[in-house]
C-alpha cells in the first residue's frame, strides 16, 4: 500500500501552488473554529464582569471579531470547496487521459479477454472516486488533526482532568478503526468488482439489443440481469453492514466522550475545582473536537472507495502492451509491397494450440491473392500478423525485405488497409467517418474517395449529405451502405498493401455488385489479400491459396484448382 500511495501522490505534482494554497485556507479554517470559543470564554467569563460600558465597548469589538471571523471561515470553505474541487477535476483529467492513452497501447489479445463495460468503469466511477479522495483526503485530514490536537490542547490548559477524560476513548476508538476499517477494505474491492460486472453485463445488452429483440429474449436477459444484480446487492449488503458496524461504533464513541466530559465537569464543579463557565467552553470544544473525528469517520469511507479503484486504476496500467516499438525500431519507407511468410507460427496463447505452424508464403508486390479455407483453418490470423495485431510465435515477417518488427507500429499500419465484414463506423456524419481513413485530408480528397468507392451517390441522397448523422455503429444505413464508407475510409487512406476480410460475404446480390466494383478498383495496383467466403467473388484473383490446419494445403489460380479436385474443388461446389 505504500508504494501504491507514494504513486497516488505524484499527481498532486502538476498543481502544487493550488494544492498548497488549499491547505493554508484548510488550515485558517480550522484555526477560526478553534479560536472563536475562547472568544465565548471570554465574553462569558470575563467581559460580563466589567463596568456596564466598557462591558459593551468589548461585547461589539468581540462581535465584530467573531463576524471577521466567521466570514474568513465562509472563504476559506469557498476557496477549499471550488479551488480544490477544480484541482481534483484536473487530476481525474489527468487520470483518465493517461488510462485512455495506455488503452489504445494495449494490442488485440488484451481486448480478446476484456469486457468493454469493465474497462468502462474503471475511466469514468473508479476516477470519480479516486479524485474525490485525492480532492478531500489532505485537507479533511489536516483540518481534523488541527482541531483535534488544537482543541486537546486547549482543553489541557482549561481543565487536565476533563482534557484526560475527553481523551482517554480517543485510543479505544483507534483500534477499533483500524479493525473494521480492514474488513471495509475487503468489501470495498469487492463491491468495486461487482460493480464493473454490472456495467460489463449492461454494455453487452445494450450494444445487443436488436439481436435480444429479434428473438424476443427480454426476459432471458432480464433474469440474466437479475442475477447480476443480486450479487451486486449482496455486496453492497455487505460494505454497508461493516459501514454500519464503523459508524455506529465511532458516532458513539463521540456520544460517550462527550457524556464522559459531562460527568466529570459536574463532578469538579461539585467540588469547587471548575467553573460554569469553563464547563461551557469546554463543552463548545468538544463539538470542535467531536466533529473533526466524524470526519475521520466520512474520511474512511473515502479512502475506501477511492483507493479500491485506484487498485484496478493501477491494474490496468501495470499491463505492458505486448506489442510494441522494437527500441531499434525504424520509420517504414513507402512499401512496394512484397509481403514474405518465413517459417511463421502463431498460437493465441500459450494454452490453445497454433493456429499456424512453419507456414512460408510469398506474395509479390502487387499481386492479387486470395485466401479460402474451412473456418478456424488461420485466414483472418495470417491476415492479422501483418499489420502486428498479433505477433508471431516463431519465424519471420518481411515486407520489401524488412522485418515488420523493425518497423514502428505507426508507419507499419498507415500503410496497410483493411476491409472487414462487420465494419464499424463511429457516431458522428458521414463525413467525419470518411475522413478518418486522412485526417488531414480535405474535402475534396474526401468527396473524390467517396465517389471512387461507388458511395458518393447513395451519401448526397441522405437528408444532410456528406453531413447526415449514422448514428451508433452506422445504424441508420444499410449494410452495403456501410461497406462503401468504409471503403471509401481505405480509398481515402491510400495504401500500398490490402486485407479484404470476407468484406462481401455478409450483403445482398445487389449490394456485393456494387462493393465488389469497388473493391476491384480500389485493388488496382496494390498488393491485395482478399479473405473469400464467397468463392465467386476470386475467380479473377491471379493466386488463390487453400488453408487447412497443416497450413497451405493447396495454390493455384481458380481454373488449376478446379481442375486438381482437391479441397478448393470441394469448397466451390458446396457453396
Amino acid at each position: 500500500m505504500k508504494d501504491n500511495l507514494r504513486k497516488l501522490l505524484q499527481y498532486y505534482r502538476p498543481y502544487l501552488g493550488v494544492f498548497w494554497a488549499d491547505m493554508f485556507f484548510a488550515f485558517l479554517q480550522s484555526a477560526a473554529a478553534l479560536a472563536l470559543p475562547l472568544v465565548i470564554r471570554h465574553i462569558t467569563g470575563t467581559v460580563i464582569t466589567m463596568p456596564q460600558q466598557e462591558a459593551l465597548n468589548q461585547i461589539l469589538l468581540l462581535g465584530a471579531l467573531m463576524l471577521a471571523l466567521v466570514l474568513l471561515s465562509a472563504y476559506c470553505s469557498y476557496y477549499v470547496s471550488y479551488y480544490g474541487h477544480v484541482m481534483g477535476a484536473k487530476i481525474e483529467y489527468d487520470m483518465r487521459a493517461q488510462i485512455f492513452y495506455h488503452y489504445q497501447k494495449l494490442s488485440f489479445s488484451f481486448y480478446d479477454d476484456e469486457k468493454v463495460g469493465q474497462l468502462m468503469s474503471r475511466i469514468t466511477s473508479d476516477l470519480f472516486d479516486i479524485t474525490e479522495l485525492l480532492h478531500h483526503g489532505p485537507e479533511n485530514l489536516l483540518i481534523s488533526l488541527i482541531k483535534i490536537v488544537g482543541a486537546l490542547v486547549i482543553l489541557a490548559r482549561i481543565s487536565p482532568q476533563l482534557a484526560l477524560a475527553a481523551f482517554v476513548m480517543v485510543p479505544v476508538m483507534a483500534v477499533y478503526a483500524w479493525v473494521v476499517n480492514r474488513y471495509m477494505l475487503a468489501s470495498a474491492r469487492k463491491n468495486r468488482a461487482r460493480l464493473a460486472e454490472i456495467n460489463a453485463q449492461i454494455e453487452d445488452n445494450l450494444s445487443g439489443i436488436r439481436v435480444v429483440k429479434s428473438f424476443a429474449n427480454e426476459d432471458i436477459e432480464c433474469r440474466k440481469f437479475a442475477r447480476g444484480n443480486d450479487d451486486f446487492l449482496d455486496s453492497k449488503k455487505e460494505r454497508y453492514f461493516f459501514m454500519g458496524v464503523y459508524n455506529g461504533g465511532m458516532g458513539s464513541f463521540a456520544t460517550l466522550i462527550q457524556v464522559l466530559v459531562v460527568v466529570t465537569g459536574a463532578y469538579l464543579i461539585v467540588r469547587g475545582d471548575l467553573s460554569v463557565t469553563d464547563l461551557l467552553t469546554f463543552l463548545l470544544y468538544i463539538s470542535v473536537f467531536t466533529e473533526p473525528i466524524r470526519t475521520l469517520i466520512n474520511f474512511t469511507e473515502q479512502f475506501q472507495n477511492g483507493y479500491s479503484g485506484y487498485e484496478r486504476f493501477l491494474e490496468i496500467l501495470a499491463i505492458e502492451p505486448d506489442i510494441q516499438d522494437a527500441p531499434d525500431a525504424v520509420e517504414a519507407e513507402p512499401f512496394a509491397g512484397d509481403i514474405a511468410f518465413e517459417q511463421v507460427s502463431f498460437a493465441y496463447n500459450d494454452h490453445t494450440p497454433k493456429v499456424l505452424n512453419h507456414v512460408s508464403l510469398q506474395i509479390p508486390a502487387g499481386s492479387y491473392v486470395a485466401l479460402v479455407g474451412s473456418s478456424g483453418a488461420g485466414k483472418t490470423t495470417l491476415c492479422s500478423l501483418i499489420p502486428r495485431f498479433y505477433d508471431i510465435a516463431d519465424g519471420c515477417i518481411r515486407i520489401d525485405g524488412t522485418d515488420i518488427r523493425k518497423l514502428t507500429l505507426t508507419s507499419l499500419r498507415r500503410q496497410i488497409g483493411i476491409v472487414q465484414q462487420d465494419v464499424y463506423l463511429f457516431a458522428g456524419t458521414v463525413y467525419e467517418n470518411i475522413l478518418y481513413g486522412k485526417p488531414d485530408a480535405s474535402r475534396e480528397e474526401v468527396i473524390a474517395a467517396a465517389i471512387s468507392a461507388n458511395a458518393h451517390e447513395f451519401i448526397t441522397s441522405l437528408p444532410q449529405g456528406y453531413e447526415t448523422d449514422i448514428g451508433q455503429r452506422g445504424i441508420k444505413l444499410s449494410g452495403g451502405q456501410k461497406q462503401r464508407i468504409s471503403i471509401a475510409r481505405v480509398f481515402l487512406k491510400n495504401p500500398p498493401i490490402l486485407i479484404f476480410d470476407e468484406a462481401t460475404s455478409s450483403l445482398d446480390n445487389e449490394s456485393e455488385r456494387i462493393v465488389q466494383e469497388s473493391l476491384e478498383k480500389l485493388a488496382q495496383n496494390r498488393t491485395t489479400l482478399v479473405i473469400a467466403h464467397r468463392l465467386s467473388t476470386i475467380r479473377n484473383a491471379q493466386r488463390i491459396l487453400v488453408l487447412n490446419e497443416d497450413g497451405i494445403a493447396e495454390e493455384g489460380t481458380h481454373a488449376e484448382l478446379l481442375a486438381k479436385g482437391g479441397i478448393y474443388e470441394k469448397l466451390y461446389h458446396m457453396r
